[in-house]
């Protein structure tokens, strides 16, 4: 490709997105949209080559059409991993991209920090230290016990890494299993009712397709084992929210740990915010100083790929959602 790329910018905040792109492509013409309404016309104005853009106003108003429009870009870069936010799309008309993997460790962090936060009981320590109490108690150890990834992608990945330091027994489904590092057993997708009732504790990190939305409901649940601790880093719509609702009332979960929610932000009213056995995130846990930097730098090396007629890397097949 000879000619100067049209590229949009699109995100609530563009400043070190444009300034990263001058120092890297200062040929590039450049259009900047910091809302979800103005990015149809323009993009009918600009006619660009790519967009880049995060979903930064959640889902229900994302101007997804507009992308895969008449006037749409060739290539799409999505800040973030997950695409449920654009539908379908013909990849034969616009190659998609996402920035999996960039806040992968991020992510199993913030899983392990909710995990042990109910191992350990920091809540009731706290409490006890607020209230002067010295109480004796038990710790709970990660050592030997099971843990179920839903999910092996980049984040499962990272989060297994971090489970095998802990000499847990790791357990992993994917669509298309196959053995992996840090994971002792990996199974089909289609196998994971026969899992449930071997973990202490599942993280759920998988991307939001019609193949798994609700794949947790009220039948997994009711095989889960009682106590397991369950940690949600996936999307809203993966598990059944009100089915979980009533697994962490009645059993068998102990707690849960959620990042993501069917609604978001999730409302004032909703139970989940009243019970003591739930650590609530509002879909931060991929956020840490930097992601954006992270994130466009990979965008970065892929403008020079696509500019130089090379393959991209990160590239979603929309039937498969990664």
């Amino acid at each position: 490709m000879t000619a100067a790329p049209r590229i949009i910018l699109h995100n609530d905040n563009t400043e070190i997105l444009e300034r990263m792109l001058a120092k890297a492509v200062p040929e590039a013409v450049v259009k900047t949209c910091q809302n979800y309404s103005g990015l149809p016309d323009l993009i009918e104005r600009f006619d660009p080559d790519v967009v880049y853009s995060i979903r930064f106003a959640g889902t229900p108003e994302f101007p997804s059409s507009a992308l895969f429009g008449q006037k749409g870009p060739r290539w799409l870069a999505i800040g973030g991993a997950g695409t449920d936010h654009l539908g379908q799309w013909d990849p034969k008309v616009t190659t998609v991209t996402n920035a999996a993997g960039v806040a992968a460790d991020m992510m199993a962090e913030y899983v392990f920090g909710g995990l042990l936060q109910f191992t350990l009981d920091l809540p009731g320590l706290q409490a006890d230290k607020s209230a002067r109490v010295w109480k004796a108690r038990q710790m709970v150890p990660l050592k030997e016990k099971t843990l179920l990834i839903i999910g092996l992608g980049h984040t499962g990945r990272a989060i297994a890494h971090r489970a095998q330091a802990f000499g847990m027994t790791v357990l992993g489904t994917r669509a298309r299993p196959q053995q992996m590092d840090n994971v002792d057993e990996v199974y089909a997708a289609e196998e994971l009712m026969a899992l449930l009732p071997r973990a202490d504790f599942i993280a759920v990190c998988c991307p939001l397709l019609p193949s798994t939305k609700g794949i947790i409901g009220a039948g997994q649940i009711a095989a889960m084992r009682p106590g397991v601790v369950i940690a949600d880093v996936s999307r809203g719509g993966v598990i059944d929210q009100t089915e979980l609702v009533v697994g962490l009332r009645n059993g068998p979960i102990k707690s849960a740990v959620l990042d993501v929610f069917e609604t978001e932000p999730l409302p004032a009213d909703h139970p989940l915010w009243s019970m003591e056995n739930v650590i609530i995130s509002p879909h931060c846990s991929s956020v840490y100083d930097g992601w954006e930097e992270a994130s466009f730098s990979l965008f970065l090396e892929n403008l020079n790929r696509w500019t130089g007629g090379v393959a991209l890397r990160n590239v979603v097949d929309p039937a498969l959602g990664y």
